[in-house]
């Protein structure tokens, strides 16, 4: 986060908004910045991706769905964006430590012990252990004791459109973060790469809820995709993971999409949308 925060600096912050006096280096002046330039960039992509999300991926016809809610899209912003500055605050926190040299992030490739190939690695093991990580945190989310109050806001949701990706209670919302700020503070990591990794999970929590359920077909085991989560947001105990069926399948959690069995929210639509037809043109004949 030190990348972002010097440029904010040398670009905005320093020129236009700090007094000179005040050093660039003074840990009040980073919290304030952090804050800052957290926020903002959350609001941008979140709103950015997930616009481009719902104008050009997003199926509309879902809104027909009876489980889509009434002003649901404007209800899913309203939420996000009240909850969003509520996550940043512990969430800055960490970034403070990360800028403050406390983490294990890293500037140049040759400080890494395995050179490229450990940037390369890096990647696949930030997945794996925050797919895992999240997992069974988002298990626990729906325990009983802590759910209602917790996580069942965002289970409010039940067809959900690209908006729907942020709308978390804020304490759901930074412990189900938790595991992506925690991984370079056990494991070396790229500062680029963990960037653009975090830029990357956020676009990914869009697309899990953007109610566009093509998998390759090889990979539909495989990749906890938008049909995944769906099935999560409507049957409640089934595929809490994050980006892969892995541990859905070791916890006994996993459910094969309804959607890829032709039972999904689109086909109940289409139902709907046929049994409409035919009754207009049943009353039609009748008059």
């Amino acid at each position: 986060m030190d990348l972002v925060l010097n440029a904010a600096d040398y670009y905005f912050l320093t020129p236009y908004v700090y007094p000179a006096s005040w050093a660039e280096d003074e840990p009040i002046r980073q919290i304030i910045s952090l804050l800052i330039v957290t926020n903002l960039g959350g609001f941008i992509i979140y709103l950015l991706f997930g616009a481009l999300s719902y104008y050009f991926v997003f199926d509309h016809s879902l809104m027909k769905h009876p489980q889509f809610l009434k002003n649901q899209v404007r209800r899913e912003i309203f939420f996000s964006l009240k909850s969003m500055p509520w996550m940043s605050i512990p969430t800055v926190a960490l970034f403070f430590a990360e800028v403050r040299g406390y983490s294990r992030l890293y500037d140049d490739v040759n400080s890494s012990p395995y050179g490229w190939f450990g940037v390369i690695l890096s990647m696949f093991s930030f997945l794996f252990f925050t797919d895992m990580a999240i997992y069974w945190i988002h298990r626990f989310l729906h325990h009983k004791l802590i759910y209602k109050t917790i996580h069942k806001p965002h289970h409010k949701w039940k067809v959900t459109t690209p908006f729907a990706s942020h709308a978390f209670h804020p304490i759901d919302g930074f412990v189900q973060s938790l595991p992506y700020h925690i991984y370079p503070f056990i494991f070396p990591l790229h500062k680029v790469t963990y960037l653009g990794l975090y830029i990357f999970v956020n676009i990914w929590t869009v697309s899990i809820h953007d109610g566009d359920y093509r998998v390759p077909k090889f990979l539909e085991s495989i990749i906890n995709g938008s049909a995944h989560h769906t099935d999560h947001h409507l049957y409640f105990d089934y595929n809490f993971g994050q980006y892969f069926t892995l541990w859905d399948k070791i916890g006994g959690s996993y459910k094969n999409p309804s959607a890829l069995e032709g039972n999904g929210p689109h086909d109940l639509c289409r139902k709907l949308e046929a049994k409409e037809r035919q009754e207009n043109g049943m009353e039609k004949k009748s008059n």
